[in-house]
């Protein structure tokens, strides 16, 4: 229960790793606001959480609208009062087509930077009013190992991935003075329910062999190091990524 009367949003926290990050987080005693466009999935999580005894409420949203974040802040805010965590987990990765550069449409392009990198903007500068008013707070952004390796053919989420890292530095300056904290995790490859239907077994399996632990990354994984940055226990870290992906790159 290290997260006891601690209120969290995770966006897109209703399926795939995003859901393992709110079951963790509920049975750690937070109060879990999952903030995801699938509706159906985030109300049917919710109710399972509450049916547990926790508290949880689903609030359909799109993090690259302004006007829906803004009513997702604000919906959470008259519900619990308060934000302590944000984790800016929302973004397109299964459904990113592979391609070269040259093959990379604009539209391709912009919507993947719409979500992976405006969307963290919007959370972010959503939260930090109440978290200045508070005099603490917690951001943590889900960046990706691939950054770490370029990754060819993916250039848009490559990209938008190592944008988050640099916003997290930047942001992590701007807000200490008020004794908010913003962190990155990087994960590797990880064989959720979501990347699993999207993607081959076979490309999973085949980032097992470059990893110190040989076996497949699932989300159960990630759970402990994002509940650490969730909690006080990482009172005195700030603008910092934390790879989590085995062992297969190490910096």
């Amino acid at each position: 229960m290290r997260l006891q009367d601690k209120v969290v949003i995770v966006t897109g926290g209703g399926v795939g790793i995003g859901k393992a990050y709110s079951q963790r987080l509920a049975a750690e005693g937070a109060s879990v606001a999952i903030a995801d466009i699938a509706a159906q999935n985030s109300e049917a999580l919710a109710a399972s959480m509450r049916s547990e005894g926790g508290q949880a409420l689903a609030i359909p949203t799109d993090v690259s609208d302004e006007s829906s974040v803004a009513a997702m802040v604000e919906r959470v805010l008259e519900r619990f009062g308060r934000v302590d965590v944000l984790v800016n987990n929302a973004g397109l990765f299964a459904a990113v087509r592979h391609s070269p550069v040259t093959g990379i449409t604009v539209d391709e392009w912009d919507r993947v930077m719409a979500v992976n990198v405006r969307g963290i903007f919007l959370c972010c500068r959503a939260v930090v009013p109440p978290m200045q008013a508070q005099g603490a707070g917690k951001i943590i952004n889900i960046s990706s190992s691939t950054v770490m390796n370029g990754s060819p053919g993916f250039l848009h989420y490559v990209t938008s991935k190592g944008a988050v890292i640099a916003l997290t530095r930047a942001l992590a300056q701007e807000v200490g003075q008020w004794g908010i904290t913003v962190n990155a995790l990087a994960p590797g490859l990880t064989a959720s329910d979501t990347a699993l239907a999207a993607l081959p077994r076979e490309r999973f399996e085949s980032r097992v062999g470059r990893r110190a632990l040989k076996r497949v990354q699932v989300p159960e994984d990630l759970t402990g190091t994002l509940v650490y940055l969730a909690s006080g226990d990482s009172d005195f870290l700030t603008g910092q990524t934390i790879l989590v992906d085995g062992g297969g790159n190490m910096l």
